[in-house]
């Protein structure tokens, strides 16, 4: 029998939660450990894996923790380095699992510990990951256990913020930004993400901290995106790894592992209904569930303005703080305009109303979903007039800031958006 030990940090601490086994050709298989279950901190890792003595199943199993593993080029690309078979997650999550997305961590009982450590990367190091792009982030990755979700090239990165150097953690050592590379199809990527944040944070959506990193002359192969993790927090953070301190872990997970749903789900097919899913979600789970509600509302209102289309389930996550206790809608991250790209879709990844297409989608269809997804027809109608309103000022605030820091592209980005994206039909 195959195991992988699943721990979680509480208050800082990594905490032993159960086992993912699997019985030779058997699918995994995970289980709390009764240790786990008796504490009193003991709280569920998933919505959808409450606390319980038996064993889930293979199917739950894998829709929460494949969740935390890569996607698409970069998935395939992990696998192929370690010789591995992309579809056998079990082994991929042994490979990259000390570093996830929230507080969890996979790993292997039989390999020993490996003390916590940042390695500096040499100016050349992060140029080399601008250049080059998912090759060098493949390695890195690899190289530091790491696994973060989504199908771009990217990374986790330790910054000190003092000196503005750069370190890969090694071991179990906590990342403090992700790092994005830009995307070899999709030109000024990284200044399109970075508007989309800055437009999304002028019209009050929470969103990271984020900023372009310039090893060059600011063209596409000179530039990262580093994004602060708003699951890491140094405010009670007292560990250190040879000196340095290392932040402390929250925990959070993405909608479509909230909701039992696999990461091959998370576009919306025919007879779903993702949306008032999402609000249903808020309303049992959320800490201040009519805040939170308000705030995923203006999120896909905003989604539709800028021409979002990949918009889907693992784009928008729960934050939990550091006893597991209390659950909130996390920041807004991976916003940028799709609709820029000719090559890409014109369908959002939910619906609006009644329609997934950009084109197709109008107020009217705002007000059938608020009233689907159980929110007031009145503030509904209010929160989409006042950011239809004020979408365009911020766009054009947010990239004359853009402008200013030498990214001339902005000005074109903002020029398409308003001419492909949702917003062109409204105001």
């Amino acid at each position: 029998m195959s195991r992988l030990n699943v721990m979680i940090e509480i208050r800082g601490e990594q905490v032993f939660v159960g086992t993912i086994f699997k019985k030779g050709a058997d699918a995994p298989q995970f289980q709390y450990a009764p240790e786990y279950l008796d504490l009193e901190c003991a709280r569920p890792i998933s919505i959808h894996l409450p606390l319980q003595a038996d064993p889930f199943s293979p199917k739950a199993t894998r829709q929460y923790f494949e969740g935390l593993l890569p996607e698409g080029f970069t998935r395939r690309s992990v696998a192929a380095w370690i010789h591995a078979d992309a579809d056998d997650y079990f082994t991929l999550l042994k490979m990259l699992g000390r570093e996830c997305l929230g507080a969890v961590a996979i790993l292997d009982p039989d390999e020993p510990p490996v003390s916590a450590a940042y390695e500096p990367l040499s100016i050349e190091q992060v140029r080399n990951l601008a250049n080059e792009g998912v090759s060098v982030s493949t390695e890195l990755v690899t190289k530091a256990h790491l696994s973060l979700t989504g199908a771009s090239g990217k990374v986790g990165l330790y910054l000190n913020p003092e000196t503005g150097r750069w370190f890969l953690p090694k071991g179990s050592a906590p990342s403090t930004h992700i790092v994005k590379q830009s995307h070899v199809r999709l030109d000024n990527i990284v200044a399109n993400e970075q508007l989309a944040l800055t437009t999304a944070s002028r019209l009050g959506i929470g969103v990271p901290f984020s900023f372009i990193v310039n090893i060059g002359e600011g063209r596409d192969q000179d530039v990262l995106l580093a994004t602060k993790r708003y699951d890491r927090s140094f405010s009670r953070s007292r560990r250190t790894a040879k000196g340095t301190l290392m932040p402390q872990r929250l925990h959070q997970e993405d909608f479509a592992q909230a909701l039992g749903i696999s990461s091959e789900h998370k576009y919306e097919g025919p007879n779903d209904h993702y949306l008032p899913l999402m609000f249903n979600l808020l309303r049992h789970y959320s800490a201040n569930p009519i805040v939170d509600q308000l705030k995923l509302w203006d999120l896909a209102i905003f989604n539709f303005l800028i021409g979002n289309t990949d918009n889907h389930l693992k784009n928008f996550s729960l934050l939990y703080d550091e006893n597991l206790t209390s659950i909130r809608l996390a920041p807004a991250y991976d916003l940028i305009s799709t609709s820029i790209y000719p090559s890409s879709t014109r369908n959002m990844a939910f619906k609006i109303g009644d329609h997934l297409s950009l084109d197709e989608i109008t107020p009217e269809d705002f007000k059938r979903s608020a009233k689907a997804c159980g929110i007031g027809l009145k503030i509904a109608e209010k929160h989409f007039t006042k950011m239809r309103r004020a979408f365009k000022p911020a766009l054009e605030r947010a990239a004359a800031s853009l402008i200013e820091q030498g990214f001339v592209n902005a000005r074109y980005l903002t020029d398409r958006i308003l001419k492909t994206g949702g917003c062109r039909q409204v105001i």
